[in-house]
């Protein structure tokens, strides 16, 4: 897909000069460090050019569009390689600038959609590294350095992001992976009212994810769930979300009908590139990684993408404001 919008060199600058005014560490205390950049726009120091760029993303999603990009973001100008064995404890030790995690921070402020992060995933921390790790090598999860079916990110959980926004750190030109977005009211449209019926119905289970289980060996399979809730959101992870042992022969039909559909159904696909920030919804569509073409697998591991999940917006993360743990807002559990 096209940018919304590329930052001129200049504008990149500008902005990257903006962050860097701010010095709190967003791992060592999130509140403090989420303070800070809110003062950022209290004292109006956000250039006009962010401003509205995030302006024109909230009107878009007011009118149904589900996916923007930006390209030549501002990035930390020393980027550290890290140890793949274990990356999150690397990237304390070495990363020293938060320039990206400003960036995140603060486009999450302006388009209004408080960030979300999870108490038994790295360590709490609102920021995460979507990256091959050794130890999921081959395993259907984002920190494998394999393709990934159309999924929502933490399908089988209570608490899910309505956003995701990922910022490429650091994306090998000579290697093409893309990610898809597909939304649910397309999905729906080609899907027939009794279909749309069934897989709106208690019918459904997805199993945890391989480093939720990991993190929490009582994590196994979600309650049963409908596929489709409110208007078009969707709750599906292909090749797991299955039919409940009790459901009725129905549900399994109408399961086969949405595989078909999210084959038709058109999709969209962006090449996150090195400075690149791709935001899209993640309970009203499904995302997918596609590897178009890797000439060199070793180097194609080490694709790295700085990611934040987000609440719709202030009213619906103060929903769940009885689920934050340490008193931190955001922070749940699983």
């Amino acid at each position: 897909m096209e940018p919304l919008h590329v930052f001129t060199d200049a504008e990149r600058d500008d902005l990257r000069a903006t962050l860097q005014t701010v010095s709190r560490n967003p791992y060592h205390d999130r509140t403090a460090f989420a303070a800070a950049v809110a003062a950022v726009v209290d004292r109006g120091a956000v250039p006009a050019v962010l401003r509205e760029v995030t302006a024109q993303i909230r009107a878009d999603r007011a009118a149904g569009i589900a996916a923007h990009a930006l390209r030549n973001c501002p990035l930390d100008t020393d980027m550290p390689v890290l140890d793949q064995e274990d990356p999150l404890t690397d990237k304390y030790a070495k990363k020293t600038t938060f320039v990206a995690e400003t960036f995140l921070e603060l486009f999450g402020q302006l388009v209004g959609t408080p960030l979300l992060a999870y108490a038994t995933r790295f360590n709490g921390d609102f920021f995460t590294d979507v990256i091959a790790i050794n130890r999921y090598r081959g395993k259907q999860t984002g920190f494998s350095d394999g393709e990934l079916a159309f999924h929502n990110d933490r399908t089988a959980h209570s608490v899910r992001a309505d956003f995701i926004t990922l910022l490429g750190m650091r994306c090998p030109d000579g290697d093409v992976t893309y990610t898809s977005f597909v939304r649910g009211a397309d999905l729906l449209a080609v899907l027939t009212e009794q279909e749309r019926e069934v897989l709106r119905q208690r019918y459904f289970i997805t199993p945890f994810d391989v480093l939720s289980r990991d993190n929490n060996t009582s994590l196994t399979v979600s309650e049963r769930h409908p596929i489709f809730e409110r208007l078009h959101s969707i709750r599906y992870v292909d090749t797991h979300t299955t039919v409940a042992p009790d459901a009725p022969f129905a549900a399994t039909t109408a399961l086969l009908a949405l595989k078909n559909a999210l084959v038709r159904t058109e999709k969209t696909r962006h090449r996150i590139r090195t400075g690149d920030l791709f935001t899209f919804a993640n309970q009203d569509g499904l995302h997918s990684r596609d590897h178009v073409e890797i000439n060199d697998p070793e180097r194609a591991r080490t694709r790295w993408l700085l990611k934040t999940y987000a609440f719709r917006d202030a009213r619906t993360a103060a929903g769940h404001a009885d689920r934050w743990l340490d008193g931190v807002a955001g922070r749940v559990g699983d």
